[in-house]
């Protein structure tokens, strides 16, 4: 069993409009974007990050905004709810928030004696803020009171068949998740000692297999410490007979991937070097920056990119 995971890093998923998912997250949400960047295969197409005041692991929510993207299909294998811990007694404030910014599928709720408020982003994205009582974690507080403001990521919920659903339990136990209940058609894994986004559900589903486009989950990430440590992970996760990609280095982490038996694409993240390694912390997310082999393409991608705030 793996000990080096802190818990989730970061999900990333995929929008139509980088304008209106900028305007949802740092506006709505009340989230800092702490990097503007391009999509390593695709440079003609953002990679926005939003978080707390640097990014921490475990806070960020990034995005691929493919312009005028068609809309994802739901279903099994795939990320259907993506949650964030917010502070107990908030849920009040942040339908009325929500409810005045025009946001649809609003639905309170509780999930494992948590009260749960669900919505959707600008694509139609499923998420959900949760009660949280013990949350340590120091939001970004220039949009939003800190005492109603978002903490991080709470959990990512996996919707999956019953066959996918059992499979990537014993995946997640590997990584040194621990089962801890059931909620209905939902089970809940925790990863001990964990980092504040320490939480996976797993949904299970009797429906046809999702199909991505915007407002789909593309991935999520696992937080580890450094690349020591996330070359352990690879190696052990080799030798239980997965598919592993080579170290990626992604300017703010190194990455690797690998497809899940329920069907969802996991990443394994460095919590090094940081959003800072090229930006002052308290300019974070505001120049465009670009990865060195596409830094010749600047003045076409200035011209090209949809403006945002």
């Amino acid at each position: 069993m793996l000990t080096q995971i802190n818990g989730l890093h970061h999900v990333t998923s995929l929008a139509s409009s980088a304008r209106g998912n900028n305007a949802f997250f740092t506006g709505t949400l009340g989230l800092r974007r702490v990097k503007k960047t391009v999509n390593f295969d695709a440079p003609d197409v953002y990679h926005l990050y939003y978080g707390d005041e640097t990014g921490t692991p475990g806070t960020v929510m990034t995005y691929f905004p493919f312009p005028d993207a068609g809309r994802g299909r739901p279903g099994a294998g795939e990320v259907g709810t993506t949650a964030f811990s917010v502070p107990k007694g908030s849920l009040d404030w942040w339908e009325q928030r929500l409810a005045g910014h025009k946001v649809e599928g609003m639905q309170k709720g509780t999930r494992f004696g948590d009260a749960v408020l669900a919505f959707e982003g600008p694509d139609g994205d499923g998420f959900a803020l949760i009660e949280t009582g013990d949350d340590p974690r120091t939001p970004w507080t220039e949009g939003v009171p800190e005492d109603v403001a978002i903490r991080g990521f709470h959990s990512a919920d996996m919707r999956l068949t019953p066959r996918g659903a059992a499979a990537s339990a014993e995946l997640l136990r590997f990584m040194g998740y621990e089962e801890e209940g059931k909620d209905g058609g939902i089970t809940r894994f925790r990863v001990p000692d964990g980092n504040g986004a320490e939480v996976i559900d797993i949904t299970t589903v009797e429906a046809r297999h999702a199909a991505q486009g915007a407002g789909s989950v593309h991935h999520i990430a696992f937080s580890v410490d450094n690349r020591a440590a996330q070359l352990e992970v690879r190696k052990a996760l080799m030798e239980t007979g997965f598919q592993v990609t080579p170290v990626i280095d992604r300017d703010y982490f190194w990455a690797i991937y690998f497809r899940t038996p329920g069907g969802v694409l996991f990443e394994v993240a460095t919590n090094e070097p940081g959003f800072d390694r090229d930006e002052d912390s308290a300019h974070l997310g505001e120049a465009l920056k670009l990865p060195t082999q596409h830094e010749h393409l600047r003045a076409a991608l200035e011209r090209y990119l949809e403006p945002i705030e």
